[in-house]
């Protein structure tokens, strides 16, 4: 028997709070998850700063990489199996994909690739191809089976229904993140019927399509994304933490640039100062190490940076105010001279953030990130783009909701042993 057809001789299972378990049979698979690389997903939180604000988002990366993969398993082996539509030779390929495709997410995923300008794709092609355990792995399979995996990832591949499971408007990533975030978070936003959804979709040669018959559990799905972005992913406490967060790490880059002296060489982070990061550094830089630096720079005698780290660990966030780029401009600028001159940089104490989610789009050709719509399948086998018949789905659809907001550390202007009226004039203008 060859390897990639290779069994386990008994069923494996891994004991889930969203699907009850997560099977594994494949030998493959089962070989996957125990490299390095993939249980180094343990030590990333799968939504970043936000257990500061829902103290129970302590799940990571790991968690939700085999929620990902069985819900493909499922639509493989349940649902698709069999039919004409689907060749069951690419069904260890998608699993792959699927179980591989956030294994390049760095500490803190979006604030840290933000500060060091890395994309986390790149870096899982890089464990994909690069002298690892994973590809190692996938090599056993065939030689040009590391290349396959990360073509499905990167959304290259010419099959084109693969990266359809795994990334479109509807793809079992969301639908796991989802469910799994309001989990996590204590949250109801996020539960809509996958169950129904899973059991209405059907392989066509370019994507995966919904049976008519689940129209209204793929608008509850896109309902539930909608609030899941705006009450928990955009969540403005969180977003008060990624701010900090973000600046902690300008700050540290700064003043390794600079020759500081720090107390502790902060040798995990050099070549991400530097700029010429191996793949090598990068995977021993995890949540942990971050958290060990921060602690540690709360002593550092830049008051800068010890402040912005005392504020992180002991979850002291800075406060925010509504704020409107397009009118409110002259207020910043007015607020930046201010913050001056009562003795607060504002480089690391006035922070504007914006956030952006476009919940649903229509097919748009030629526009950057263009989004593939969902299809309906009709009774007559006509393919009917979801909003042209759902009135739900047509109400949001192509419409991008955008938020701002100005933080501050309120804290600072409420101190008026020094600068008094200044800060007042600080404050007058925030509220």
């Amino acid at each position: 028997m060859t390897y990639s057809a290779e069994k386990l001789n008994e069923e494996k299972v891994f004991k889930d709070p969203v699907h009850r378990y997560v099977h594994v049979r494949d030998r493959v698979i089962w070989d996957l998850v125990g490299t390095k690389e993939f249980q180094r997903l343990r030590r990333i939180k799968q939504l970043g700063t936000t257990f500061l604000t829902f103290h129970g988002a302590e799940h990571s990366r790991f968690n939700h990489s085999l929620g990902v993969y069985e819900i493909v398993r499922r639509i493989i082996d349940d649902v698709f199996d069999g039919r004409p539509e689907w060749d069951n030779d690419d069904r260890l390929l998608t699993l792959c994909a699927a179980l591989l495709h956030d294994l390049g997410h760095g500490p803190f995923s979006h604030a840290f690739e933000k500060v060091f300008d890395f994309d986390h794709e790149d870096f899982t092609r890089a464990i994909i191809l690069g002298e690892t355990e994973v590809n190692k792995v996938l090599k056993n399979v065939g030689p040009d089976f590391p290349e396959k995996v990360a073509e499905v990832i990167a959304k290259t591949s010419e099959k084109k229904i693969v990266v359809s499971m795994i990334s479109s408007q509807i793809d079992a990533d969301r639908m796991d993140y989802l469910q799994r975030d309001a989990y996590f978070t204590g949250v109801s936003y996020g539960q809509f019927d996958m169950e129904r959804i899973l059991r209405v979709m059907r392989p066509r040669e370019e994507q995966v399509v919904i049976k008519k018959s689940g129209m209204h559990a793929v608008e509850d799905y896109i309902m539930s994304r909608y609030q899941m972005y705006w009450q928990v992913y955009f969540h403005p406490v969180s977003r008060s933490a990624e701010v900090i967060l973000t600046k902690i790490l300008h700050r540290a880059k700064q003043l390794y640039k600079e020759n500081y002296a720090f107390k502790h060489e902060p040798q995990h982070f050099t070549s991400f100062f530097c700029e010429n990061v191996t793949l090598e550094d990068y995977l021993k830089l995890d949540e942990a190490v971050i958290m060990f630096y921060f602690q540690i720079w709360q002593n550092e005698t830049d008051l800068i940076l010890s402040d912005l780290c005392r504020r992180f660990v002991n979850r002291n966030l800075f406060k925010y105010a509504e704020f409107d780029p397009a009118k409110e401009y002259k207020k910043l600028a007015e607020l930046n001279v201010l913050f001056l001159k009562a003795g607060i940089d504002p480089e690391y104490y006035l922070v504007v953030d914006s956030s952006s989610d476009l919940p649903y789009d229509f097919y748009r050709p030629g526009e950057e990130e263009e989004r593939l719509p969902i299809h309906l399948l009709m009774k007559n086998g006509e393919l009917r783009e979801l909003s042209r018949e759902s009135e739900i789905v047509d109400a949001i659809s192509g419409k991008r909701r955008t938020d701002h907001k100005l933080y501050y550390p309120a804290d600072f202007l409420a101190d008026e042993s020094t600068g008094k009226d200044i800060k007042k004039q600080i404050l007058a203008l925030l509220e």
